[in-house]
């Protein structure tokens, strides 16, 4: 299961990442209460990025990087000062 979160966690960083910068909203000239509609695609993506983060902190963070909690003590060098 480890190895399947870590492939998911990847593959939404990629698409973060991915659309992070509107491409297809180039020379749309679209204005939306005052703004480019550019402007709030970033608005909404940061939101959509923060929300991601957060639950990533909460859920997985140090996945792929910290040693498994089921990993005995020596095997992690957990008898170590």
């Amino acid at each position: 299961m480890k190895r399947i979160e870590q492939w998911g966690w990847l593959a939404v960083a990629l698409v973060l990442c991915a659309f992070a910068i509107p491409w297809f909203l180039w020379g749309d000239a679209t204005i939306v209460a005052g703004l480019p509609l550019w402007l709030w695609w970033h608005v909404g993506w940061m939101v959509l990025a923060s929300a991601v983060f957060w639950l990533f902190a909460r859920r997985a963070w140090g996945v792929g990087i910290e040693p498994d909690a089921t990993a005995s003590a020596s095997e992690s060098g957990g008898d170590r000062p």
